[in-house]
């Protein structure tokens, strides 16, 4: 049994309804809607390449994720090429104008082994010029505060059914990890639902440092996804990179 949360069916078919489209969705929409050959990197449930086919993408969409369950909800899009894995399983060499990372799925990388690794394989599969994006969240913006039982998150399902999602963090260590559990409960159902995650916030400046070991060179930088600057409080750190 994989010990990936996102490999559970119940976890996959409420994650669109947890995480619904949004800014950070529109961010990215707009740039596979500009690339002719796209790979999307833990792309869950397919929601984003989903949505380009619905506006008239006609080229080439690639969507990799670890999580099978994941991908099962993915797959309800036959036009699109869905591969079970992630950057260390299968390896792409300058077949895309754009590769994404979406969902701050970065921060799922919990060493600098691993996410050097992620980077390197991202740049390999860019062809020249092309474009790697992602984000991670801005650790001096300490999202993990608000990652508590004092923040519910209150939905409804597709099916009417309605979901309370809490999350319960404890502190970062030394190396920026973080670790929380989600409980999803609803009236409807007998037991909770309980998931575990840990992820990594680093700063600019250390991703940078990563960046350069995997040969890539950050181009344009945000700190929201209405494309303002980074500066020291803003909530994210979006990175366009380039092969350098």
């Amino acid at each position: 049994m994989s010990d990936n949360p996102y490999d559970c069916p119940a976890v996959a078919a409420l994650y669109d309804t947890l995480n619904p489209w949004g800014a950070c969705d529109d961010f990215y929409l707009d740039l596979v809607m500009g690339a002719s050959r796209v790979l999307d990197v833990g792309c869950g449930t397919g929601h984003l390449l989903h949505r380009a086919r619905e506006h008239g993408h006609t080229g080439t969409l690639v969507g990799v994720d670890p999580a099978q369950a994941m991908l099962e909800v993915a797959r309800a899009r036959t036009d699109i090429t869905w591969t079970h894995g992630d950057l260390s399983t299968h390896a792409w060499e300058g077949e895309f104008d754009l590769v994404t990372m979406t969902g701050h799925a970065f921060q799922e990388l919990r060493t600098d082994t691993e996410a050097t690794a992620a980077l390197t394989a991202m740049r390999r599969a860019l062809a020249p010029g092309a474009l790697a994006a992602f984000e991670t969240r801005n650790p001096a913006a300490r999202a993990w505060q608000r990652w508590t039982t004092d923040h519910p998150q209150h939905a409804t399902t597709p099916q009417g059914v309605p979901i309370t999602d809490v999350n319960d963090a404890t502190p970062p260590t030394p190396e920026g990890s973080v670790s929380f559990t989600s409980t999803t409960t609803s009236p409807a159902w007998d037991t909770p639902l309980l998931t575990h995650s840990t992820l990594r916030f680093m700063d600019a400046h250390h991703l940078d440092r990563l960046l350069r070991r995997a040969g890539l060179g950050a181009v344009e930088r945000f700190g929201g996804w209405d494309r303002s600057p980074l500066t020291p409080d803003s909530p994210e750190i979006i990175t366009l990179a380039r092969a350098i």
